[in-house]
């Protein structure tokens, strides 16, 4: 799919915005780029939008053909320029448009944020799933949206060459998340991933044997369990002019049957996205690398599948963390905390000036309890660290929320046989796994825990530009935050 700044064109299907009430009192007020709609179609489209009562709220979209058989889309604008609303509106324009060719999207933008979060809405509206449907099931895909923002916007092109960049990337990760577990082991993780590296990330894989012979034994204690062994990812960038360094860590858990602590059958199909944190990872760092940011990244995704067999691991094993720290694994159902201490201790070994390591996993179902499934938690060592990547998340519309990690549930994760267990606490369960973390972490380091279990994955109906299934939720914090930080 191309993205490409223009004029409305003739025949295909035009996008146009309107609000609930003007300033002059209007009952609806139309907004379109100007020459998108001649006066006649104007007072037909909102005569038509009032006679179908429309109210402007979130999501709501009308489809109308016109006069000359040309479909008119009219998506509901908030009230005000807030950009995430926009996005959404243009999101839920692109996915009741899935099916049609071309599109164009002739909303008034008075600036050049304004014509960046239509073109990202549209574009993340319009993803689609189909690699494993018959072609016969399979609806035309967009081939090209044209963003027609009424106005001459400086450096509007490069910012939509930018948006594509980004986008096709969360692209890249959707996919990934929506791939069934018989097809996404660790193996083929890998594998997909370097065939979308560009040139400039260099990627370096830690097989089963080798996690073993060197001590990963949170990685090979959740792997051992399955056929599909486990494995580590590792991708560096690292451009020439870089000021700063950035580790991402993402937990890549490509099926999570919750091991000897089996998970309830019912739901259990979703555990194919228990790998998001590190798709988000590895999608950030390709977009990163095509976007020629000046700041350095080290991506990790640590492997495996939690599985049920002779081999599993089991509640009271204890395991070695690579690095030496010891742990009672009282629940192999919270095994993405044991892997990712695997990955966190190698990524500071690796990188000893780094400027900062943020962890990315669909943690816990505690998360979702404490914030819904659309907002993830923060929890963090360094709150001047965290409210930065606060900030990013806001810019780009990705919703996160800080959290603390108190230190009176620290001791509920001691063991009387280990250096600590892997759950504590049941309460604040959520807190207590972000504590088990920072155990691998020092303490000097800034670092982030992300727990995105709720909004990494989408099993109601679509809304905005959300699809059902895979998100790709934090990569577009990721990269702002990176772009942010290596201007520093």
């Amino acid at each position: 799919m191309t993205l490409t700044l223009g004029e409305p064109g003739k025949t295909e299907p035009l996008v146009v915005g309107y609000r609930a009430a003007g300033t002059t009192g209007e009952l609806l007020r139309l907004v379109a780029a100007t020459g998108a709609l001649t006066k006649e179609q104007s007072q037909w489209l909102k005569q038509s939008l009032l006679n179908m009562k429309a109210t402007a709220k979130a999501d709501e979209v009308h489809l109308l053909t016109d006069y000359a058989g040309r479909l008119i889309v009219a998506a509901a604008l908030p009230d005000t320029h807030q950009l995430e609303p926009l996005r959404k509106s243009a999101g839920a324009a692109a996915r009741a448009l899935i099916g049609h060719g071309k599109v164009t999207f002739a909303i008034a933008c008075s600036d050049i944020n304004e014509l960046t979060a239509i073109a990202e809405g549209a574009l993340l509206g319009s993803y689609q799933f189909h690699d494993f449907k018959g072609d016969s099931a399979v609806p035309q895909g967009m081939e090209k949206i044209t963003i027609a923002p009424g106005r001459v916007i400086r450096n509007g092109a490069a910012a939509l060459k930018r948006v594509e960049t980004i986008i096709n990337s969360v692209s890249f990760v959707r996919n990934l998340i929506n791939m069934p577990p018989s097809y996404l082991t660790p193996e083929k993780f890998i594998n997909l991933v370097k065939a979308e590296l560009p040139q400039s990330v260099k990627a370096h894989v830690t097989n089963h044997q080798q996690l073993k012979r060197e001590g990963y034994g949170g990685i090979t204690a959740v792997g051992q369990g399955s056929a599909n062994p486990p494995q580590l990812l590792h991708l560096s960038y690292r451009p020439t002019k870089a000021k700063r360094k950035l580790a991402y860590v993402g937990k890549g858990i490509t099926f999570d049957t919750g091991g000897l602590a089996l998970k309830p059958a019912q739901g259990m199909e979703a555990m194919k996205s228990d790998m998001s944190g590190a798709a988000a990872v590895v999608g950030a760092i390709i977009a990163i690398a095509h976007l020629k940011l000046p700041i350095a990244i080290d991506a990790w995704a640590p492997l495996a599948e939690n599985m049920v067999s002779e081999s599993a691991t089991r509640p009271s094993d204890v395991i070695t963390i690579y690095g030496g720290k010891t742990v009672e694994v009282l629940n192999p159902d919270a095994e993405g905390r044991l892997i990712l201490a695997d990955a966190l201790v190698r990524a500071v070994e690796v990188s000893k000036d780094l400027d900062g390591i943020i962890d990315v996993a669909t943690l816990t179902g505690a998360q979702i309890i404490a914030l819904g499934k659309r907002t993830a938690a923060v929890m963090g060592n360094d709150d001047r660290f965290r409210d930065q990547f606060l900030s990013s998340s806001r810019s780009v519309g990705e919703s996160f929320w800080p959290m603390p990690l108190p230190e009176e549930l620290r001791p509920s994760l001691d063991s009387p046989t280990a250096d600590l267990a892997n759950i504590g606490e049941r309460m604040g369960g959520m807190l207590v796994a972000g504590l088990f973390l920072r155990e691998f972490v020092p303490a000097n380091l800034p670092w982030l825990h992300l727990d995105i279990a709720g909004p990494s994955y989408n099993e109601d109906a679509p809304h905005g530009y959300t699809p059902v299934g895979g998100v790709g939720f934090a990569l577009r914090s990721l990269v702002h935050f990176a772009e942010v930080t290596s201007t520093r």
